[in-house]
């Protein structure tokens, strides 16, 4: 099973000089090599200048806001913007024809790079009970097949996942047909990211959301970036962060790992840029222990509260700790009882390092603290956060211009998606509102997030796995725990644009549908259409394709999502799936009735550029249990390794977005042609004995149980000592099901404890 889920083979490793600037004429001729050698060339130019634009359409990458003014004639995408493009507008078709020369036992052979790139499949599939190959299906017969198993469960022996592509109006719509089939099971890939994020910003602002705009990025004195690798994860940040420092503003970047992309950038759209050799970016680098955030900020905090002691009110800001905060009195007396030195040690950082930190925090009254999954996915993340949240209440760095939190949501429709109603967990607003618009009663007990999904399929009490985009397996923690949960079950339907794994990894019966991409014109009965969706920063704007759709066969979520539920619900529902089906005007009207913030949703998403939803805490008013911005009492992280354990953080590489695999080449980072690589500091390795490019295998011990990634090459790379990072999803396996975030439940990909030893091959 473990050949099937990643196969475990090598290819050549080449390690060359990391480069000191991202971006630039580079990324260019990158971005250009894979439009052309991968998709439709005339297809791929006319989208990419239509990507991110205002009437256009929304990348399907990463959720980094648009300008709300004017934007680049040129494009507003990334290099990563560009693949993805390429991906969507590719000339290579999956068709039947595919799947009758490839069994899935041939597909499992294939590693996700190959998979990826065989080109969009053109016609729904369906694999029978014992059958070696997936075989052509009608839109009908499929969804007649799907209807039939819900028919025959229980309905939460059913999971409903989302990936963070769906737009706004599939979103709600899924949602909506879950709850009217009568369970709460929507666990979304918000469950594996910035479900800390929400957990921990929620109880302590009263919004589990960021609080700044765009511009307050551009405005800020100070920046803070902090766990996130912009460069690579979102490259069109690097703009925001030259504009920054265009204006006189300064950075500090916090990260187990120098990453190129927190160096320097050069614009390519700038000559200036170009000539100039592009802009520095980091004024300061603090090389953080992976997980000892917190240790390194309560430091920082530590010396800020000695220093507003030895001179009141020159440090912290005192008017706005009064009149919008509670719990400071609670927090000092934490610091008070903080062993700086104790701090220092666990967190990496040179004292003075800390105090140049701490320097350029005192003389600065607008920060913006930007963090990524870096600092989500640990056991404490949601302390960690906490940490951070502090850092910005005793400055006075929140709900004001240029200040502020911005957690960076990985996927260009996951913060909209839950705005609009897919969580595990139905709020009793929502409940009443569908009740009411809809007339039915949604169920109101807790359905299961991807970690209790998991183990439900596991352990047989669900029996239905549908995923609405995504590639469920890659994604996952425990992979081979996994996979097993997901061949117990008797259905598994994937919505799906090209083949993955979870293609692979199915239950006795599987079906992927086919959908348009983000790329493609959509029309309806009613005409054209156009979707919507939500940046990182709360702006809801439109989204409309402008390809003609890669097959004849493909449907759009939406119409897939109606379909079915019409298939599935028959007489048992008071919605009319064909008229939201055939307008997606109806769709947002029912948003607009039950959503806050969406009011006048089909006027307002129509505006050039969108609109923000409504923000407290960027007013400074928080919806918290007293009405005030919280303080927290946060304790350390506390990581025992063994004498010859390290603490392992699953990382993407360049040529990554989320689960797809765009190239076999991770460029700033000098690593190319090989994924299966642990990065390791040289001094561990010449402790461990293993020379650069060493064969080894890796394995984590949790609860008695031991569980192994195999085949590795050891690469030399300038991380702390005891710490490693390897690239997901072939990490993956190694991270236990039984180790989440204590208040979130999000997996721990970022601090997992492994052993590495040289590979033993297989007898």
């Amino acid at each position: 099973m473990q050949n099937e889920l990643t196969p475990e083979r090598l290819s050549k490793l080449e390690v060359n000089e990391r480069p000191s600037q991202a971006a630039g004429l580079r990324a260019v001729k990158v971005s250009l090599q894979h439009v052309e050698e991968y998709s439709a060339l005339g297809d791929s130019m006319k989208a990419l200048l239509k990507m991110n634009q205002k009437g256009g359409f929304d990348c399907p990458g990463c959720a980094w806001p648009d300008p709300d003014g004017r934007r680049s004639a040129i494009g507003e995408y990334c290099e990563n913007g560009a693949k993805a493009i390429a991906e969507e507008a590719t000339n290579r078709r999956v068709g039947p024809e595919w799947f009758a020369r490839h069994s899935v036992a041939a597909m499992g052979e294939m590693t996700d790079f190959e998979l990826g790139k065989s080109g969009r499949i053109t016609h729904p599939m369906y694999l029978a009970p014992d059958a070696t190959h997936y075989a052509p299906v009608s839109w009908e017969e499929a969804f007649r097949l799907i209807a039939e198993q819900l028919r025959t469960l229980d309905p939460d022996e059913a999971i409903f996942y989302t990936s963070g592509r769906a737009s706004n109006e599939a979103a709600f719509l899924y949602q909506l047909f879950v709850r009217q089939y009568g369970t709460n099971n929507l666990p979304d890939c918000s469950n594996m990211c910035h479900e800390s994020t929400g957990h921990a910003l929620a109880e302590v602002l009263g919004l589990g959301k960021g609080t700044v705009t765009l511009e307050d990025v551009h405005d800020a004195e100070l920046l803070i970036v902090v766990g996130q690798n912009p460069g690579t994860n979102h490259p069109r940040m690097l703009s925001a962060l030259k504009e920054c420092k265009d204006r006189g503003g300064r950075m500090i970047s916090i990260n187990p790992l120098p990453e190129t992309g927190l160096m320097g950038f050069i614009d390519p759209q700038s000559p200036l840029s170009i000539l100039k050799r592009g802009t520095d970016l980091s004024d300061l680098f603090l090389q953080v222990r992976i997980n000892e955030d917190i240790s390194l900020v309560r430091a920082i905090c530590k010396l800020l509260w000695m220093e507003e002691q030895a001179a009141p009110g020159t440090v912290f800001d005192e008017e706005f700790i009064e009149a919008h905060t509670s719990g400071f009195g609670e927090w000092t007396a934490m610091l008070d009882a903080t062993d700086f030195d104790e701090c220092v040690a666990a967190s990496g950082v040179p004292a003075p390092k800390i105090r140049e930190a701490v320097d350029m925090i005192a003389r600065s009254k607008k920060i913006v603290l930007s963090y990524a999954m870096g600092l989500t996915q640990h056991e404490n993340s949601v302390d960690v956060i906490k940490e951070m949240v502090n850092l910005l209440l005793c400055m006075g760095a929140m709900g004001k211009p240029g200040a502020g939190i911005c957690p960076t949501r990985g996927h260009s429709n996951v913060q909209g998606d839950r705005t609009v109603g897919v969580w595990e967990k139905l709020t009793p607003e929502l409940r009443k509102s569908l009740q009411n618009y809809f007339n039915f009663k949604p169920p109101e007990h807790d359905g299961f997030d991807v970690v209790n999904s998991l183990k439900a399929m596991h352990e047989g009490k669900a029996k239905f796995f549908m995923g609405l985009g995504g590639n469920i397996i890659s994604a996952v923690p425990d992979t081979v725990y996994a996979a097993k949960g997901l061949r117990q079950c008797e259905m598994t339907v994937h919505v799906s644009t090209k083949p993955n794994r979870s293609h692979v990894v199915h239950g006795k019966k599987a079906l992927i549908l086919p959908c348009l991409g983000r790329t493609e014109k959509d029309v309806r009965a009613s005409g054209p259409q156009f979707v919507s969706c939500e940046n990182s920063m709360g702006v809801v704007q439109s989204s409309q394709g402008v390809l003609e759709p890669r097959g004849p066969e493909l449907r759009s979520e939406v119409a897939i999502l109606c379909g079915l539920a019409a298939a599935t619900l028959r007489g048992n529902t008071t919605v009319d799936w064909e008229e939201m089906a055939g307008n997606y005007d109806r769709i947002r009207d029912a948003i607009a009735a039950c959503i806050p913030g969406f009011e006048r949703y089909n006027e307002k998403v129509r505006e050039p550029g969108g609109f923000y939803l409504p923000n407290g805490p960027r007013n400074r008013r928080f919806a918290t249990s007293d009405g005030k911005a919280q303080f927290s009492v946060t304790d350390r992280s506390h990581h025992a390794l063994g004498r010859d354990e390290f603490l392992m953080m699953t990382v993407r590489s360049h040529d990554q977005y989320n689960t797809t695999i765009y190239g076999m080449n991770d460029r700033y980072r000098g690593i190319h042609g090989e994924r299966r690589v642990v990065m390791m500091s040289e001094e561990d390795m010449a402790r461990a004995g293993f020379e650069p490019g060493a064969s080894v295998d890796l394995s984590s011990e949790y609860d008695g149980e031991v569980r192994t990634a195999r085949l590795f090459q050891v690469v030399p790379y300038p991380i702390p000592p005891g710490n490693v990072a390897t690239y997901f999803p072939e990490a993956n396996v190694l991270v236990p099901i039984t180790r989440t975030t204590r208040g979130s439940n999000t997996p721990i990909s970022k601090s997992v404890r492994v052993r590495v030893q040289r590979h033993k091959a297989m007898e």
